[in-house]
C-alpha cells in the first residue's frame, strides 16, 4: 500500500485508513474526513509503481477526465450513481486524488458468493437490475459507456439500494499491458469490446450477462468463446428452472453475440426484463402522464415516486405546484385517475405499497371509510406502517425509502409533511379511495 493507515491528505483533510483495492491503473482507499463528524469516503488515485511507464502522462490524463465525467454526473444526480465529493491533487509529484461517497455493503459479488448455491430470487434481481439499467440510460444520455458492467462494480447500499461505480474504463484510463484496457471483465463483456468497442449495447451485454449471473449464480459462457470456439450460451432457464420464460429471454436477447442483433438502447433492453411497463394502464380522465411516476416505480426509486405521486394528484384536480388539495377536491377526484396512480404502485411493490393497500390495513384496525377522525384507529394504522415510532408521528424526513419499509408505509403523498390537524385530509382521501372501489 503505497499510503499507509494514518497518512494524511489534502493538508489533512482526508486520513487513509485502508486499502479497498488494486486496478489496472488506479488504488481505491478507504478514508474519513478529519472532522468532528468522520464522514467516511473513498479516494481513488493512480498507482504509483505505473509511474515508469512512459504513458503515464496520459493515464493521468484519462484519469481526470473520469473525474470530469462524474463531476458531470452530479450536476444532475441519479439516486443509483456513486457519487463524487472532491478532486484535489497531492504533494509535489501532483498525484491527482478523486473523493467519492464511502458505500457501506456487499456488491453482487459478495451477496451472490455469500448464498453459495441460492442465486437471487427473480423479483429483487430485477428490482436492483432495473435501476442500475436506468442509472446507465442516464449516462448513455450523456453520451458516456460505462464499459466495465459486472456485478462487482455494483455496490448496495445499507437499505440495498443498487449504486454502479468505478468509471474508470468510460475514460479507458487501464494501461496497455492490461487485459482490461478494453475488455473489461472477461467473464461480462462482449467480445467486440476487444477491438475497443464503445457502443452503448457493450454496457446492454454487460447488464444482461450480470443479471445472468445473480438468477443462476453461475457465470455465462465468455463471449470470446461463444464467438472463436463455438462454444455455446447455455440459457439460464437450464442452470435456474424457476426463472420466468420472460427473464430468460430478456436476458438471452441483451447477450446477443452480435451487437447489432441486441437491443438498440438500454431502455428498449429494460422494457423486455419488465413487461408491465410496455402494457400498463396509464390512463387518466383529464389527460394527466404517469409515465414519469411508473418509471420511478419500475426502478424502485421510491422517494422519488412519493414526491411524483402529489405532483400527479395535484395536477389531477388542477392544482398548481406547492397547492393544497382540498377536502372537496378530494371527494371529486378522478377515479380513473386513483386508480391508475393505485395500481402502479401496488403493480411495482409487489403488493406492499399503495392507497388500496393502505385502505384495507385501516379498515383492520378498526378505521371506517366515512370521512371522519378516529383517533383509536389512526393511531393503529400509524403504528401498523411505521408511520409513528415510539408513540410519536414520524416527520417526512423519517420516512423509510428502501426494503425495510413496512407494508402500507408508502405512498405518503407528502402527507407527513403536515401537521395532526390534516390528518382530516387522508380520511377524506380514504374515503374517496372507498367510493372509487379501490
Amino acid at each position: 500500500m503505497y499510503w499507509n493507515k494514518g497518512h494524511q491528505l489534502h493538508n489533512g483533510k482526508y486520513i487513509i485508513e485502508d486499502e479497498l483495492g488494486q486496478g489496472a491503473f488506479g488504488i481505491t482507499y478507504k478514508a474519513v474526513q478529519n472532522s468532528r463528524i468522520k464522514l467516511p469516503v473513498v479516494i481513488k488515485t493512480p498507482n504509483m509503481r505505473l509511474k515508469k511507464d512512459r504513458q503515464y502522462p496520459r493515464y493521468v490524463e484519462k484519469f481526470i477526465q473520469e473525474a470530469e465525467l462524474l463531476g458531470q454526473l452530479c450536476q444532475a444526480p441519479h439516486p443509483n450513481i456513486v457519487r463524487v465529493i472532491d478532486y484535489f491533487e497531492e504533494g509535489d509529484t501532483n498525484t491527482p486524488c478523486l473523493v467519492m461517497e464511502f458505500i457501506a455493503g456487499k456488491n453482487l459479488y459478495d451477496l451472490i458468493e455469500a448464498e453459495v448455491t441460492i442465486p437471487l430470487p427473480e423479483i429483487e434481481a430485477i428490482k436492483y437490475i432495473y435501476q442500475i439499467g436506468d442509472a446507465i440510460a442516464t449516462i448513455h444520455e450523456n453520451s458516456i459507456v460505462h464499459r466495465d458492467i459486472h456485478p462487482g462494480n455494483i455496490m448496495l447500499r445499507s437499505g440495498n439500494q443498487p449504486i454502479l461505480i468505478d468509471f474508470g474504463l468510460a475514460g479507458d484510463i487501464a494501461p496497455a499491458t492490461s487485459f482490461s484496457r478494453s475488455f473489461g471483465n472477461k467473464n461480462f463483456a462482449p467480445y467486440e469490446q476487444m477491438n475497443g468497442s464503445k457502443d452503448i449495447t457493450v454496457d446492454i451485454y454487460g447488464l444482461a450477462a450480470t443479471l445472468y449471473y445473480v438468477v443462476t449464480g453461475q457465470y455465462p459462457t465468455t463471449s470470446w468463446d461463444r464467438k472463436y470456439h463455438q462454444a455455446d450460451l447455455i440459457e439460464p432457464k437450464q442452470h435456474n428452472p424457476s426463472i420466468s420464460e420472460q427473464l430468460n429471454l430478456a436476458i438471452l436477447e441483451g447477450m446477443r453475440l452480435e451487437a447489432n442483433e441486441r437491443p438498440k438502447s438500454m431502455q428498449a433492453w429494460l422494457n423486455l426484463l419488465v413487461d408491465q411497463k410496455t402494457s400498463d394502464d396509464l390512463s387518466s380522465e383529464v389527460g394527466v402522464d404517469y409515465s414519469k411516476l411508473r418509471d420511478y416505480l419500475a426502478a424502485g426509486n421510491w422517494k422519488e415516486a412519493d414526491n411524483e405521486t402529489y405532483l400527479v394528484m395535484l395536477q389531477a384536480v388542477g392544482c398548481e405546484g406547492g397547492d393544497w388539495i382540498k377536502d372537496q377536491e378530494l371527494f371529486k377526484f378522478p377515479c380513473k385517475d386513483l386508480r391508475t396512480i393505485d395500481r402502479l404502485w401496488v403493480n411495482y411493490s409487489n403488493g406492499r405499497f399503495g392507497f388500496s393497500v393502505q385502505k384495507e390495513i385501516y379498515l383492520s384496525v378498526g378505521g371506517k371509510l366515512d370521512s371522519k377522525y378516529y383517533k383509536e384507529a389512526w393511531d393503529k394504522f400509524g403504528d401498523c406502517i411505521g408511520w409513528k415510532m415510539n408513540s410519536n408521528w414520524i416527520s417526512y424526513r423519517e420516512v423509510t425509502y428502501d426494503n425495510s419499509a413496512l407494508k402500507g408505509h408508502l405512498p405518503t403523498t407528502e402527507f407527513l409533511k403536515v401537521d395532526l390537524g390534516e390528518r382530516m385530509w387522508w380520511c377524506s382521501l380514504l374515503f374517496r379511495i372507498e367510493t372509487c372501489k379501490l
